[in-house]
């Protein structure tokens, strides 16, 4: 069930399901039970009010109000013309079942006011004014402490702010059948580890055939491509050898296991064994500016960060050969332009336009392939936030497409691996922790 769906092709599933002959009246019966549950498990009975408005959500919190009732709850309904600021103060819990996902329009200033003097709601699919594709409000939308919602999730359950809003989330099953996703055919995931599969070294396997990841390093920044280097190596690469611009003293006297070779990139690249390459973090605008189209050109796999993206902003089709880049928000921008409110759209288009599997890094990380396909990474804790972390996310998808994965895979199993590795080392964390929390990591994802 990790499909995510946006408000349009969840109406779409819930008429296919009444076209299969499944009554909506059974659906909103299964849908307003389950909201019931749902709160009777983590609330205890209180005096509670349920707003509801014109549509299906309304309709969902007319049966969730039954269900309470029949339980015992006090509980009162409003709709949406008889909404109140005064009848939700006096409330100790708001169901704000007022409107779905689908909102198209502003929330008017009484059903504002009436929301904000809730002091603790639970909302029916989403907070009332909260976009379910892009996770951002219009322009409010209240905090819950909890959301029901049915059948699959969707973007805007996982994208920031649309997250936090949300409060826990349960996705209910509500009887609606799988099989309405076979006229869907989404294309939007919730990243998971059943999503892809990680490589396992056969009996046979040697260091070649476990990949040669080759990070070009800086004359300058030199930590950056020692943590990328270090990343390859605990995500299973076999070789790893950091191709030294300038002087390579500083590289030599780091790990003994990385090799470090500071003959011309040209030289590497005669040897087919070479077959993934990391390019960018640390290693200067000009320096990438140079190093990047003969490299691409060359046909291997490269993951581009950093000054690699930095140093061809506003000119995305130069990266053209590149096999996954990695932007953050402000690299994205200066590379593609501002992604705009819907940023699964615009990580789409820029994987279109460059030719290469993008992955917008943040707390709420995109990832998008030039075929459409795209996930939302939700697996990373806050304190990822840390200088260095990217440079070891580039180094660990690297190893990963080293070792065979296809690219929009190992961009997505790079993403997961990297956040869960954050969460096992705990907070307090600095990215030199990360690739040590990988082996556990990589083990979380087998199960």
């Amino acid at each position: 069930m990790h499909e995510l769906l946006t408000p349009e092709e969840s109406a779409l599933a819930d008429r296919t399901a009444i076209g299969m002959g499944i009554p909506i009246a059974t659906l909103m019966d299964n849908a307003g039970r389950a909201v019931a549950r749902a709160i009777r498990a983590r609330i205890r009975p209180c005096r509670t009010l349920v707003l509801c408005g014109p549509g299906n959500n309304g309709g969902d919190g007319q049966v969730a109000a039954r269900y309470l009732a029949d339980a015992g709850w006090p509980v009162r309904v409003l709709t949406l013309d008889a909404f109140s600021p005064e009848e939700a103060a006096c409330a100790d819990l708001v169901i704000d079942a007022a409107f779905g996902a689908g909102l198209s329009r502003e929330l008017s200033p009484q059903v504002i006011a009436t929301l904000k003097a809730a002091r603790r709601i639970v909302a029916i699919d989403v907070p009332s004014g909260l976009d379910g594709a892009t996770g951002l409000p219009r322009p409010w939308a209240p905090r819950a402490e909890l959301t029901v919602t049915f059948f699959r999730l969707k973007p805007g359950h996982l994208l920031l702010p649309g997250r936090e809003l949300c409060g826990e989330v349960v996705l209910a099953d509500i009887l609606l059948p799988a099989a309405v996703l076979d006229t869907l055919r989404p294309q939007t995931w919730r990243n998971h580890p059943d999503l892809w599969t990680l490589p396992v070294p056969g009996a046979s396997a040697h260091k070649y055939s476990r990949g040669h990841v080759t990070v070009l390093g800086g004359a300058s920044m030199t930590g950056a491509a020692r943590l990328a280097a270090m990343a390859a190596r605990r995500a299973g690469a076999g070789l790893v050898t950091i191709a030294a611009q300038g002087s390579a003293d500083i590289y030599r006297a780091g790990a003994p296991g990385v090799m470090v070779d500071a003959s011309p990139m040209v030289r590497q690249l005669d040897d087919p064994r070479h077959n993934a390459w990391v390019a960018g973090p640390g290693l200067g605008l000009q320096t990438a500016e140079v190093l990047l189209p003969p490299l691409l050109a060359a046909g291997r796999l490269v993951v581009v960060d950093a000054d690699g993206l930095s140093a061809f902003a506003g000119q995305p089709e130069r990266l053209r050969g590149a096999t996954v880049l990695t932007p953050h928000m402000g690299e994205f921008t200066r590379l593609f332009g501002a992604p705009g409110d819907d940023r699964i759209s615009a990580v789409r288009a820029a994987a279109t336009r460059a030719g290469a599997v993008v992955l917008l890094k943040g707390a709420d990380t995109i990832v998008a392939a030039p075929d459409g396909r795209a996930v939302v990474n939700d697996s990373a804790p806050p304190w990822l936030a840390t200088a260095g972390a990217g440079d070891v996310l580039a180094g660990l998808i690297a190893a990963l497409l080293g070792q065979g994965l296809e690219p929009f895979a190992a961009a997505c199993a790079g993403a997961w691996l990297h956040g869960r590795a954050a969460a096992i080392a705990g907070q307090g964390l600095i990215a030199e922790d990360l690739p040590p929390a990988f082996a556990r990591a990589f083990a979380d994802a087998a199960r």
